[in-house]
């Protein structure tokens, strides 16, 4: 077993029990300690940092809060299996695709040799919440269509998506059914007459409800990334506004642009 000595007490102000969560989280990094090893023991560990059990107990509660290893009763603690990441990026919307028949999550999966899929939560009218009446300059409470899906990346799932409507918009087209049909629902707004010309996106990080955590298969202290979608017709009008929560270990962000002058 490898001893590692303490770092000083002068140069280093973070809490012994802090250190050892760093000291292990970067050997979990460069594969010292790979995806499925079994951590040493308490004991091992007490013995190799020279501290406390009740020390020790606190830096692998630390690690377990950062979703980085699991215990298993009876067995020890091992360093958690990094799931499937979806790469998000500025390619995943190229009209090429879903104006071929792809829809916009089977397409970027496939690129990154995945499977995806989806499950229907919800399909029906409903009040608008704040964020997407002010994304349609609408009254709060006004009906809209919503689509209410989970998304599965490899089988586990990655995204709870919400999408919601104008009903004006979608009344007739088959974004009020269950298979929106192939292209999904981009290529039946652009049927409806609404070409798509642009698509905001706005990003924030947050820490998980209860519900969300259960839903997306969350370890404790993962975070979820909050997305909110609004897409615009070349005309300038908002035509979808998705409400998503990203499961954090899952997710990637891939840009590549022209830098504006």
């Amino acid at each position: 077993m490898r001893v590692v000595s303490q770092p000083s007490e002068i140069t280093d102000a973070r809490p012994l029990q802090v250190r050892i969560a760093d000291e292990l989280r970067a050997q979990t990094e460069t594969q010292q300690l790979p995806p499925g090893a079994r951590l040493p023991t308490l004991d091992e560990l007490a013995l190799t940092y020279r501290c406390s059990l009740t020390t020790i107990r606190k830096a692998v509660d630390l690690l377990r809060q950062q979703g980085l290893v699991i215990t298993v009763q009876g067995k020890g603690t091992f360093v958690r299996e990094r799931p499937s990441a979806r790469r998000h990026g500025i390619d995943r919307y190229a009209k090429g695709r879903w104006r071929a028949g792809k829809a916009i999550l089977i397409a970027e999966a496939e690129t990154q040799g995945k499977s995806a899929g989806q499950i229907l939560r919800e399909l029906g009218s409903t009040p608008a919440p704040p964020r997407v009446a002010d994304k349609f300059g609408i009254l709060v409470g006004t009906p809209v269509w919503v689509r209410r899906r989970t998304t599965l990346i490899d089988g586990r799932p990655n995204q709870l998506a919400d999408s919601f409507y104008e009903l004006t918009v979608v009344r007739g087209t088959l974004i009020q059914e269950e298979d929106t049909g192939p292209g999904g629902g981009f290529a039946r707004l652009e049927e409806a007459g609404y070409e798509l010309g642009e698509i905001q996106e706005d990003w924030s990080v947050r820490m998980p409800t209860g519900p969300e955590s259960v839903a997306l298969r969350l370890p404790v202290g993962t975070p979820v990334i909050d997305l909110v979608r609004t897409t615009y017709s070349t005309s300038g009008r908002p035509v979808e506004v998705m409400l998503a929560v990203l499961a954090g270990d899952m997710t990637q962000f891939t840009y590549r642009f022209a830098i504006p002058e």
